[in-house]
């Protein structure tokens, strides 16, 4: 059915019939459709090219990592803040401040094994893995998580407030000695901030949630299709008449 494997053979996806780890990222696109999430992130099939959208000169995607590394690159001092992070000018001026006081931890690659020990990112037992963009710590027992959105909040609530809830639990895993975390999105596009506060016996209790999720995915050998609307929008493994790879026959 696909005759294309992306750098590695049939014979080695045969012996390996499951995605070893999970991100956020990942489980979103496995809940919606498991043979996209096969081919994405067990096959690695590439992604056709895709187009701009109409009036834009830039995916979002491609802004999205520029404003990221735009703003990790004015906290940590030297560049001029750019006009798309503007309307948290306060703001981004007060995480510099900290950030020369060494307060700040920015760009974050956080692994954990299965039993929630933290590990090296590309480690052979990864389970779970957390990019996060910025932590500030406060004091000793109290630290502030920001994630920089340069898309839309309406819409997109549940998956970033399930984001909020990933982020504070790993604050807590990697920092045991922290009793409180704050988790800030900051819209930049919209000027929107939203914020959630966790204290350590409450944010724990998040881990069972996602181990269930993170192990549906580890744990799955079978990755059918589950074409509908949603799912298939966006899927850029649809048939090749509706802009896709071909690799799913079955695309709404």
């Amino acid at each position: 059915m696909i005759e294309a494997f992306n750098d590695v053979t049939k014979e080695s996806l045969d012996m390996n019939k499951k995605i070893p780890a999970w991100s956020h990222s990942r489980i979103v696109v496995f809940e919606s459709c498991r043979l996209r999430a096969d081919l994405q992130f067990r096959q690695r099939i590439p992604e056709p090219p895709r187009p701009l959208p109409p009036g834009k000169t830039e995916h979002p995607n491609d802004r999205g990592t520029r404003v990221h590394l735009a703003a990790e690159k004015y906290v940590g001092g030297g560049v001029e803040l750019i006009p798309e992070l503007e309307n948290f000018a306060p703001e981004m001026e007060r995480l510099r401040d900290l950030a020369a006081k060494g307060k700040v931890s920015m760009e974050g690659e956080w692994a954990f094994a299965r039993d929630w020990t933290p590990v090296a990112w590309m480690s052979s037992d990864v389970w779970c893995r957390i990019k996060c963009d910025v932590v500030v710590f406060m004091d000793p027992e109290f630290a502030v998580v920001i994630d920089h959105k340069t898309g839309k909040r309406f819409g997109n609530e549940v998956k970033h407030h399930e984001q909020m809830q990933l982020y504070q639990l790993g604050t807590f895993l990697r920092y045991p000695k922290l009793k409180k975390v704050r988790v800030e999105l900051w819209y930049h596009d919209q000027d929107e901030l939203h914020a959630a506060e966790y204290r350590r016996e409450q944010g724990l209790r998040f881990a069972a949630g996602f181990e269930k999720r993170g192990d549906a995915l580890t744990l799955c050998e079978d990755f059918p299709p589950n074409p509908n609307v949603f799912s298939c929008r966006w899927c850029p493994y649809k048939p090749v008449e509706k802009g896709g790879t071909g690799h799913c026959s079955v695309g709404v």
